[in-house]
Formats: structure tokens, sequence, C-alpha cells
């Protein structure tokens, strides 16, 4: 029950945040995921958001070690523990390499590291690149996409992942209704 309340207390940040300290964030809710540590416990939620320029990502998560963690979009919408494997790689409809600091890179599911402050609780907000029917097609597509937190942080060049860890958490998006 703590953690159920903890869940709806960042989600409400997340949305209040939406209003006052987001700006630029997009207004039409096209998606969603709640993200789930292996042991069941829940970990955070993500918000999708989207207008004719784009998609952004927000997300809300509490429970992580401090630091910073690698944070991506994975190919496939299946989030079956203990170690999430059924998500698959990362979402990389182009056929690119893995991170921003590599000069072949970046592909779509590479998403900057999600850091969490020294109680566990992290919030970012992140934009994500392509057109917004582009983005949403490939998030959208027949086998869906999932969310992925890891162990530690993504070093932004080694392909296929940017060498971050375990996958300790994950959420499968599902479209607004």
């Amino acid at each position: 029950m703590k953690y159920a309340k903890a869940l709806v207390a960042i989600s409400a940040a997340l949305q209040l945040g939406a209003c006052s300290s987001y700006g630029s964030l997009p207004t039409e809710r096209v998606g969603s995921a709640t993200l789930t540590f292996a042991n069941g416990l829940p970990a955070g939620t993500v918000q999708l958001f989207s207008d004719s320029d784009g998609v952004t990502m927000g997300v809300a998560v509490t429970g992580l070690e401090p630091g910073p963690h690698g944070f991506h979009l994975h190919t496939t919408g299946k989030c079956e523990s203990p170690g999430f494997q059924s998500a698959g790689g990362h979402l990389n409809p182009a056929g690119r390499e893995h991170g921003s600091d590599n000069p072949a890179g970046k592909h779509l599911g590479d998403l900057p590291n999600l850091v969490a402050n020294d109680t566990g609780r992290a919030t970012a907000q992140y934009d994500l690149s392509g057109s917004a029917g582009d983005v949403l097609g490939d998030i959208f597509d027949a086998d869906g996409t999932a969310v992925m937190i890891h162990a530690g942080p993504d070093d932004y060049r080694s392909d296929p992942a940017g060498d971050a860890g375990s996958r300790i958490a994950c959420g499968v998006i599902k479209a607004a209704s």
C-alpha cells in the first residue's frame, strides 16, 4: 500500500509539473506505462504526450538506487520477470548504432540516463527523435514497446545497449483511450 500511495503522489506530481514547469510539453496524452520492478513492486509511471511537432515522454519513478540508470525504449511490449528479456533489444527502427556519443548512433530507443536522487526518486522529460507520426507508429507497432530502467548508467557509446547492466524495472506502453 505504501508503494501504491507513492506512485499516486508521483503521478500527480508529474501531471501537475506538466502544467506548471513543463510549459513546452505537448498537451495530447497519447500513451502511458506503469513501471514494475522484477519482484512485482511498482516503480513508477511514464506518460507520452504529442502534438504536430513531436512526442515527449515524462517519467516519475521511486525505489531506485541513487545515481544514474540507463533508460531505454525496448522493441517488444512484454515485461516478463525476472530479467525482462522478453522486451527484446532497444527500439531501433532505422537500424542505427547505439549512443548519443557514438558517431554512428543514436537510435530511437536511446534516452538520456535517468538520475535518481538520494531518496531513490527520479523525474524527467525527454523529447523523442523524429516526427510524431513516425515515432508513434514505431512505438505502437504490432508487438508494442517496453520502457526499461537498467541497474547502471548508459555509457552513451557501447553498441548495442550502452553497457547499462541488468534490467531492473519495465513497463509496457499502452495507447491512451
